[in-house]
């Protein structure tokens, strides 16, 4: 196990037990109405759990960011066991993934298409301390995410080639919260098959992430945190520490809207918007709900990190058509075609398939340029189908895997 993952996995373990054993400074909790108060004062600790902790049901949806999609879905909160000062819980979400935006891939090279189902299932339990000014939880589950693919955002030729593949992963999640602080620690753990080939060209992965974040309520409804994450996976290629930004506002007890930034070297820095909104399903108009702290309301709070994140920066194939260059490995480097035919340069934006020369001499070397380059994506991709090539490596003898049966290009794109 690497250096960097042996102390993100200690760091992340050190956090939870933290979280859960440390003494923690009695905070003062208190409804909106109320300026200061200690909980008995509010009449929190005569307060019958059972009477606040009913299931809820909720819509949610968010846009883009670092390895996830545009989507938007339903989810729900179900009280299996409310105690004293305790509930066991779970939490389900199922969501439908969009497109990705402008032709800008979520996961790096090849962009989201298509519409697929996603789902996040939690099991927890969580309780209060004596005074109730702080809630701890302790919950884990399993996310889905069926992911399509379309066209490369960076020239790659993909053709008919793009496909539908399976991530999953489990997650752990450990959390405190009282009237102004949140700390949740967090990890997130592909299975199964965490690296796929999405196209001729590209291979993508689930990635491993580890983090912990800790939020600060500014007022009642506005809420700002930060957090460090650490993420490895994509045959090595995201390994790398981030760090993540949030600005969340509550509009009610129900509905909250929230802003995100994240920086980390494989995604760079990447910006998103998200939207929730819940209600027990026991309220309606008028009905007059119990007072409650911070405290008690996180018992019924959504765990956070339900995504499965993807990465598909790597690839073995040593061909393709990049812009108007060409990308060339040879097959003695165990990767895949590379036609040796001398030819004069043909990586200059003047010799691509977008920008046909006036002069004869230069469209002829035009029409060179691009015949080596459908050639080298022809034999590449008839590479890939006949098994040198597959998601995890290359190698000059056929592997032992199914032939893919794509389609080879009779030209390339416009």
């Amino acid at each position: 196990m690497p250096q960097s993952l042996r102390l993100s996995l200690a760091a992340l373990g050190t956090a939870a037990l933290s979280i859960a054993s440390l003494p923690m400074p009695a905070v003062s909790a208190k409804p909106a109405q109320v300026a200061q108060g200690s909980a008995s004062d509010l009449g929190v600790m005569s307060l019958n759990l059972k009477d606040v902790v009913k299931p809820q049901v909720g819509v949610q949806g968010q846009t883009q960011a670092a390895g996830t999609p545009n989507e938007a879905g339903i989810g729900g909160f179900l009280p299996l066991v409310v105690g004293k000062n305790s509930v066991f819980f779970a939490d389900v979400l199922a969501n439908a993934n969009f497109s990705d935006i402008n032709n800008s891939s979520s996961i790096i090279n090849t962009t989201v298409a298509g519409i697929t189902i996603s789902t996040s299932s939690r099991l927890g339990y969580r309780w209060l301390n004596g005074d109730r000014s702080w809630m701890y939880g302790l919950n884990a589950g399993y996310d889905t995410r069926p992911m399509s693919t379309g066209p490369a955002d960076t020239g790659i030729y993909i053709g008919n080639t793009a496909r539908t593949v399976f991530f999953q992963q489990a997650a752990v999640n450990a959390e405190a919260v009282s009237d102004k602080w949140n700390f949740n620690a967090y990890a997130l753990i592909p299975t199964g098959d965490t690296e796929q080939q999405v196209n001729w060209y590209y291979v993508a992965g689930a990635l491993d992430t580890y983090g912990l974040d800790a939020s600060y309520s500014l007022t009642k409804a506005l809420k700002a945190s930060v957090g460090y994450y650490y993420q490895n996976g994509d045959l090595n290629t995201a390994d790398s520490s981030g760090v993540l930004g949030r600005l969340a506002y509550s509009i009610n007890n129900g509905l909250t809207i929230g802003t995100n930034l994240s920086y980390d070297s494989a995604f760079e820095a990447r910006f998103s918007a998200d939207i929730k909104w819940r209600f027990n399903t026991n309220g309606g108009p008028g009905k007059e709900q119990p007072k409650t702290n911070a405290a008690i309301d996180a018992l019924t709070s959504t765990p956070r990190h339900r995504d499965v994140r993807v990465h598909d920066d790597s690839t073995c194939i040593g061909g393709g058509i990049s812009g108007g260059g060409i990308i060339s490995a040879g097959v003695s480097k165990g990767r895949c075609y590379d036609d040796p035919t001398p030819l004069p340069p043909c990586g200059d934006q003047k010799w691509n398939t977008n920008n046909i020369p006036t002069d004869p001499k230069e469209k002829l070397q035009w029409e060179k340029c691009n015949a080596r380059r459908l050639k080298n994506v022809q034999q590449n991709i008839k590479r890939v189908n006949e098994g040198y090539c597959n998601s995890h490596a290359c190698s000059n003898k056929p592997a032992a895997i199914p032939a893919a049966g794509y389609e080879l290009p009779k030209s390339l794109p416009k």
